[in-house]
């Protein structure tokens, strides 16, 4: 099946879905944009007005435009596109495209106010699930299994986790609050340091996830030879030691770009850290606090994490072997929707939705570990991988270039596994994430592997 001349493959059973499947699917749609909206609604009102339109980093947009562009993407697609309407703001479409104005301009632009943004996407949701109450979710690629609405949802959730990382990166006293993640209940020292994964093929991607996104696609077999892979990400305490062992000046440790970064921004540590009175401090959600040294390390830069792995004399995995580990079953030769297997995640199983603020220790959710062993491949933080961004075989834009193919090339690194931020509906063992080496700001660590 194609549109616009790209191809899209139909997911499972879409073509003659029955009546219950499609309730089913309306459900799990409206399911999906609900939770997602709940987020967004939580994430600006606990804030000012004041707050809300200031640009707490030249690296973000203000809260407020996110919470438009959320509204008007979802006017696009759902209202326009598969509901065939009338555009309600037109003229605000320019103002809302993310191509259009770099974050750092965003504050300039004739933005909607607060209660003005509020209802622009009150007024869209409500026409939104008209739209999905009376539309076959059958008969097209945006259609099939209500591929549009789940897009949508993920692109809010997505846009949550974005504002999530602007509440960090705000100055001022706690906005946001959540309950810590449970202790990990083990012994300490039960887990092995690495799991080994043996050589042979895995298929990568998927043709048949119904709401995977474009650069997911398709399923294709790949080739990996053996390597050792860490059981969990790599802790504070582990990256405490780099620290303190010198690693941030040693050039021999860094890739020239990134060295460059390092020494022309003075930095010494992960970003939100600081050393008081010889103990190491981190700024989290306007809360200081000890650094915790069971814990995955956050907000590190590739360069910091491929300086690390060279340090320990190791490597970041590839994108390939993240993904190995993550979802090949060696015993059934298949690859599972998630680390544990095809069911859904559940709080038993993984670190996800804003749950918690913060990643949970090193070693928990022993229910979600993969068929390797492998703990934490989803949740708690995106993982650095070595690999560039780029499509894989057979690749086909859609439904627009702008979402996936403009990034591909050398420039962006892919991070796999989605973080403590990530919404259950954009968390899946295929997501790919990417973004430029320098950044630290994203909800970012890593894990690192060795050849077998």
């Amino acid at each position: 099946m194609t549109v616009n001349g790209t191809g899209h493959g139909t997911p499972r059973g879409a073509e003659d879905a029955t009546e219950h499947d499609a309730e089913a699917l309306r459900t799990r749609a409206l399911t999906a944009l609900s939770e997602a909206r709940d987020r967004t609604a939580l994430l600006t009102s606990c804030v000012d007005e004041d707050e809300l339109t200031a640009q707490h980093s030249p690296l973000m947009s203000p809260l407020v435009w996110d919470l438009a562009h959320i509204g008007n993407q979802e006017e696009q697609w759902l209202l326009r596109t598969v509901g065939g309407q009338e555009a309600l703001r037109p003229e605000i479409d320019s103002v809302y495209d993310a191509f259009e104005h770099p974050r750092s301009e965003r504050p300039t632009l004739p933005l909607l106010a607060p209660a003005e943004a509020r209802t622009y996407a009150a007024d869209v949701r409500g026409r939104v699930l008209d739209v999905l109450e009376r539309t076959p979710l059958r008969g097209g690629p945006l259609l099939d299994a209500a591929f549009a609405f789940g897009m949508v949802a993920q692109h809010e959730q997505q846009h949550d986790e974005t504002m999530l990382i602007t509440h960090q990166l705000r100055r001022g006293p706690a906005a946001l609050t959540a309950p810590d993640p449970d202790a990990f209940p083990g012994p300490e020292g039960v887990l092995p340091p690495e799991v080994l994964v043996e050589a042979g093929p895995f298929t990568m991607g998927t043709s048949d996830e119904p709401w995977a996104l474009d650069n997911e696609r398709p399923a294709h077999r790949r080739l990996v030879p053996a390597f050792f892979l860490d059981t969990t990400p790599v802790t504070c305490g582990a990256y405490l030691r780099f620290v303190e062992g010198g690693g941030y000046h040693d050039p021999a440790l860094w890739e020239p770009e990134g060295w460059a970064q390092i020494r022309k921004h003075d930095i010494e540590a992960p970003l939100f850290w600081r050393k008081d009175a010889g103990q190491w401090l981190r700024r989290r959600f306007g809360v200081v606090e000890p650094v915790p040294e069971d814990e995955p390390v956050l907000h590190v830069s590739w360069y910091e994490a491929d300086a690390y792995a060279r340090w320990a004399g190791r490597r970041l995995p590839t994108e390939e072997e993240w993904e190995k580990a993550a979802r090949h079953d060696p015993a059934a030769d298949r690859s599972r929707r998630y680390p544990w297997g095809d069911d859904e995640p559940t709080a038993a199983r993984a670190n996800l939705g804003q749950r918690h603020l913060r990643p949970a220790p090193a070693g928990s959710y022993p229910e979600g570990e993969s068929a390797y062993g492998v703990r934490q491949l989803l949740g708690d933080v995106w993982e650095w991988t070595s690999s560039d961004f780029l499509p894989y075989p057979g690749f086909a834009v859609f439904p627009y270039r702008e979402y996936s193919e403009v990034f591909f090339g050398d420039a962006h690194k892919v991070l796999r596994g989605g973080s403590f931020a990530v919404g259950t509906v954009a968390a899946r063992g295929t997501f790919r994430n990417w973004d430029l080496p320098v950044r630290r700001q994203i909800f970012s660590g890593f894990r690192t592997a060795r050849d077998a």
